[in-house]
């Protein structure tokens, strides 16, 4: 980490984070947490964030809630955080799929993102790719009904796959024929520009959870 995230760590954390391997047992309380009882999104893989804040500074109606496994990433997002004054963000640091499935109540989320997530791009890797339908099984369970799935990616490959694994999903509805027109909302960023330059197009794909 930099100087300024271990800073950030050090005055940041104990207000916006919590480690998910130290969570209690049961589903996490956001309306305490937050201090304010709001729509729950989750961002899987903030990365540096810099979508993350922006996002979250586009909506204060929202708790948005941010889960990484790179301390360095959520450093960088508490120092964007600090810039923005956000009061609607918090930071979880471990595996979603643990919170996922012992933190986070049955049908609770407004939305789950998940933005250009690891591609894996070697086909012997492919099985590492966080979309699978285990995991977006779990994904729609925690979705409040209408809540809305949002993924994005820059490698074809991996786009077909999650249309395909969310298309197969009985609890989601895409909410497009196929691929959803890129959000102006959703930033762009250094790496999605780093994408065009080098002949990726981003795809985007938005789907409903459905009544169960």
């Amino acid at each position: 980490m930099t100087v300024g995230q271990q800073r950030a760590w050090e005055q940041h954390w104990p207000e916006l984070g919590r480690e998910v391997a130290e969570l209690p047992p049961g589903p996490l309380d956001f309306a305490g947490w937050f201090g304010r009882s709001a729509p729950v999104l989750l961002e899987i893989g903030s990365g540096m964030g810099e979508t993350t804040a922006q996002l979250a500074a586009a909506e204060p109606e929202v708790n948005y809630v941010a889960v990484e496994v790179y301390e360095a990433g959520l450093g960088q997002l508490m120092l964007r955080a600090e810039k923005l004054a956000l009061r609607n963000l918090r930071l979880l640091h471990g595996d979603a799929v643990v919170l996922l499935n012992e933190h986070i109540a049955p049908e609770s989320l407004s939305g789950v993102r998940i933005f250009f997530p690891d591609p894996w791009p070697k086909k012997r890797h492919h099985k590492r790719r966080l979309v699978q339908p285990p995991f977006i099984e779990l994904v729609a369970s925690r979705l409040a009904p209408g809540g809305i799935l949002h993924l994005a990616t820059d490698w074809a490959h991996y786009a077909d796959q999650m249309l395909e694994v969310c298309s197969a999903e009985p609890l989601l509805r895409n909410r497009f024929p196929d691929w959803a027109p890129r959000p102006g909302w959703r930033p762009r960023t250094k790496f999605e520009q780093r994408a065009d330059e080098e002949g990726r197009v981003s795809r985007d794909l938005i789907f409903e959870r459905l009544p169960a």
